[in-house]
């Protein structure tokens, strides 16, 4: 449902780059807009895993450093059929994992000092787990695409909005109110399908996690931890940019439209974990 889920609301977006192609920047300037934005986002994309994992000052370790934790990684990624990705620990007090890499042969599972304190591994397993199903879900990409058209259809508005005030209108009519409602409108709504996106594909890792560790009872109860954690001391050096990668909002201490949110509540992502756990979600 969630993988449908996506699938429609992709649909959606491309529906609105080219309603907004169309009428504010035609042809050539859809052209434009979608290649500049396809090099700020794919650059971004190539290169996330060492661009994220440094700015968070993430340490590769390898098993001797923590045989625990890599042996739990080394174990799940065998279940999911995935290569085994580089493991990093980051030196936080706040508890939070994030997944990178632009595909499965280029993988990277992050974890902070925080997480390993508070979690039991039941816990942990069901945290990696759901890191990896983002890693198989290819979900870099997803965020990648989707991020590539709210850039353009945002560069689009922009430009046409420049063009309008500083070029001047012929006519009072129709057509000109509705290239300004668009204008407007079209960035807010392109951001919220993005923000839809990221929340169903959580749901997607939620729930390929609870099928790769077989415990989804073990992520739902981190999740719980990991929330009231978060909430209490929230990353200092989190980014709003990179903030959708982490399991857990990093920036949840902070005040967020639940529109805007880059990740569902907890307490329905919990209850869909404990129904999958009873047997009456699959």
């Amino acid at each position: 449902m969630n993988a449908m889920k996506t699938a429609l609301l992709m649909a959606a977006m491309m529906v609105l780059f080219l309603l907004v192609g169309s009428a504010l920047g035609g042809q050539t300037g859809l052209v434009i807009a979608f290649i500049f934005s396809i090099a700020m986002n794919f650059g971004s994309y190539w290169f996330s895993d060492k661009i994220v994992l440094k700015m968070y000052g993430a340490v590769e370790i390898q098993r001797n450093d923590n045989p625990q934790l890599y042996d739990i990684v080394e174990n799940l990624s065998s279940k999911a059929n995935l290569p085994m990705p580089r493991v990093y620990i980051m030196e936080s007090a706040t508890p939070n994992a994030f997944a990178t890499g632009r595909n499965p042969e280029n993988g990277a599972v992050a974890v902070t000092t925080g997480i390993m304190r508070i979690l039991n591994k039941d816990e942990l397993e069901g945290v990696i787990a759901h890191e990896l199903s983002h890693i198989k879900n290819r979900d870099i990409l997803v965020g990648t695409i989707a991020a590539t058209l709210v850039g353009t259809i945002t560069f689009i508005a922009r430009m046409a909005g420049w063009a309008m005030l500083f070029g001047g209108r012929e006519k009072e009519d129709s057509n000109a109110v509705y290239s300004l409602v668009l204008m407007i409108i079209s960035p807010i709504v392109a951001l919220l399908i993005q923000m839809a996106i990221s929340r169903s594909r959580e749901y997607m890792a939620d729930a390929g996690g609870a099928e790769i560790s077989g415990k989804p009872l073990g992520l739902a109860s981190a999740l719980n931890k990991l929330s009231t954690a978060n909430d209490r001391i929230p990353l200092q050096n989190a980014g709003a940019s990179s903030a959708h990668m982490f399991i857990v909002n990093p920036l949840s201490g902070k005040s967020f439209a639940k529109l805007f949110s880059t990740h569902p509540a907890t307490e329905e992502r919990i209850a869909r974990l404990k129904e999958i756990a009873d047997g009456r979600r699959i």
